[in-house]
């Protein structure tokens, strides 16, 4: 799996339900491509595994990334309502 493969899945999934980059002091372009870079490395060497282990490690990261993506949004609407 290349970076650019991913790249071009996440511009498509993008159009449908984007992400919020405003007043990030990084540019967008910039994060969607490390961030494909970061998934990219991390698969590498998957084709070596069995299909029940991929599936379980996708499932194991895609919960910490909706747990970590429910944490920011509960610490967000906790500032919200200090300001």
């Amino acid at each position: 799996m290349k970076p650019e493969q991913l790249y071009e899945l996440l511009a498509e999934v993008e159009k449908e339900d984007p992400i919020d980059y405003t007043g990030l002091p990084f540019d967008a372009d910039d994060l969607r491509k490390l961030a494909c870079l970061n998934v990219a490395e991390m698969v590498q060497g998957w084709e070596q595994m069995d299909n029940a282990d991929r599936e379980l490690i996708m499932a194991a990261t895609l919960v910490r990334l909706v747990l970590e993506n429910m944490v920011l949004n509960a610490r967000l609407c906790i500032l919200a309502r200090e300001e």
